[in-house]
C-alpha cells in the first residue's frame, strides 16, 4: 500500500499578486480585495446595525483593538511589554487634565493628549532601553501600578475620586467613527510601515539588535523612536476613552489594559496587526456577552482562551491566511 502525506500549495493568484503584482481579471482582483475590504466594510456597517449598548461595546472593542496593535508593534520592534495600561492611563490623564483644569475643547485635547501622553511614555522608559526580553516586561508592567499608587497617596489629579464632568464627544456616531477610523488607519499604516526601510530596521531590532548595531545604527534611538509610536496610539485610547466616559481615574491603570491587548494579538496571531484587530473582535464581544453569568465569565473566557491558544499556537489570522491562499492535497510517497 502507498503511503501519502498532504501537501499544500499555493494559489495562482498568490504567486502573481505576491511577485509582480499583476492580476488578469475582475475575479482576481476580487479575491485580492476581498481581505482588506472585510474590516473596512464591517466597521462601517456594524455602528448602523447593532443596538445602543451593543455600540459603545464596538468602541470598547475598538480601543483594545488599537491597543493590541500598539503591543504588536512594540514586539515587532523587539521590545516586549506588559504595560499597555501605563500607555493608556498617561493618555487618559493627560486629556483629563488638559479638559478639567485648562478648559481646552475636545477636538485639541485628544490631539494633544496623543502626542504628549506618547512622549511622556517615552521618557519614563528611556532609562531602561536598555533592558531586554523579560526584564523590559517586568518594568513595563510595574509604572502603571506605580503611578496608580502615587496619584492615591498624593490625591492629585482627584484622586481615587478622578476627575469627572468632563466634555463628551458631540454624538456617538463621532465616538464610533473617529474611533474606527483610526484603527483602519493604524491597521493599513502599520503594515504599510513594516515593509519600509523604516520599518525593515524595526524587524531587525527584534532578530539581532547587536547585528544592526555593528552596522553604525543607534538603536537606542530607533526603539526610543517605536516606543513613541507605540506610546502615542496607547495614549489616543485613553484619550478617546476619558471623552466616552466623561471621567478619567485611578481605573486608567488597571491591568485589563495591558492583558487583555496581549492576549488579543496572541489569539488573532503576533506580527500581522490584522490578527490582534482579529484578536480583539472575538474576545472583547465574548467577555460582554459572558457578562450576564457573573464569576463563570472568567472561568468560561479562560477556558476559551486556552483552546484558542492550544489549538491554533500560530494565531487565527495565519490559519485563516493559510486556507484562503492555499489549498492541500494528498500525494504519493515514493519508498
Amino acid at each position: 500500500m502507498k503511503k501519502k502525506r498532504k501537501e499544500r500549495i499555493d494559489r495562482g493568484i498568490k504567486a502573481r499578486s505576491d511577485d509582480i503584482f499583476a492580476v488578469t481579471s475582475w475575479r482576481e482582483m476580487l479575491y485580492v480585495a476581498l481581505p482588506p475590504a472585510i474590516p473596512v466594510v464591517g466597521l462601517l456597517v456594524l455602528p448602523f446595525i447593532l443596538p445602543t449598548y451593543w455600540q459603545k461595546v464596538l468602541i470598547a472593542t475598538a480601543i483594545f483593538a488599537l491597543l493590541a496593535m500598539s503591543w504588536d508593534f512594540l514586539v515587532s520592534a523587539g521590545m516586549v511589554s506588559l504595560g499597555q495600561a501605563l500607555f493608556f492611563g498617561v493618555g487618559a490623564y493627560t486629556s483629563g487634565v488638559l479638559d478639567h483644569y485648562a478648559g481646552l475643547p475636545i477636538w485639541l485635547t485628544i490631539p494633544l493628549s496623543t502626542v504628549i501622553g506618547g512622549a511622556l511614555c517615552t521618557v519614563f522608559l528611556l532609562p531602561v532601553l536598555r533592558l531586554r526580553g523579560v526584564y523590559f516586561a517586568m518594568v513595563t508592567l510595574v509604572l502603571p501600578l506605580m503611578l496608580e499608587r502615587i496619584i492615591e497617596a498624593t490625591a492629585i489629579f482627584g484622586g481615587t475620586e478622578g476627575l469627572t464632568g468632563l466634555k463628551p464627544f458631540p454624538n456617538q456616531w463621532i465616538e464610533m467613527y473617529l474611533v474606527g477610523g483610526m484603527v483602519l488607519v493604524v491597521l493599513f499604516g502599520f503594515r504599510r510601515l513594516m515593509t519600509t526601510d523604516y520599518g525593515l530596521v524595526f524587524k531587525a531590532l527584534r532578530d539581532n539588535d547587536r547585528a544592526v548595531m555593528s552596522a553604525g545604527l543607534n538603536i537606542y534611538w530607533y526603539k526610543a523612536q517605536a516606543l513613541f509610536i507605540a506610546g502615542s496610539l496607547g495614549a489616543f485610547c485613553g484619550a478617546a476613552m476619558t471623552h466616552v466616559y466623561l471621567f478619567v481615574g485611578m481605573p486608567a491603570f488597571a491591568l485589563d489594559y495591558s492583558i487583555l491587548p496581549l492576549a488579543s494579538a496572541v489569539v488573532g496571531g503576533m506580527g500581522t496587526f490584522a490578527g490582534s484587530l482579529l484578536g480583539a473582535f472575538i474576545l472583547v464581544p465574548l467577555s460582554e456577552a459572558l457578562r450576564g453569568i457573573g464569576g463563570l465569565r472568567i472561568v468560561l473566557y479562560a477556558v476559551a482562551l486556552v483552546v484558542f491558544v492550544v489549538a491554533l499556537p500560530e494565531g487565527i489570522f495565519h490559519y485563516v491566511k493559510r486556507k484562503y491562499l492555499q489549498f492541500e492535497r494528498w500525494v504519493h510517497v515514493d519508498e
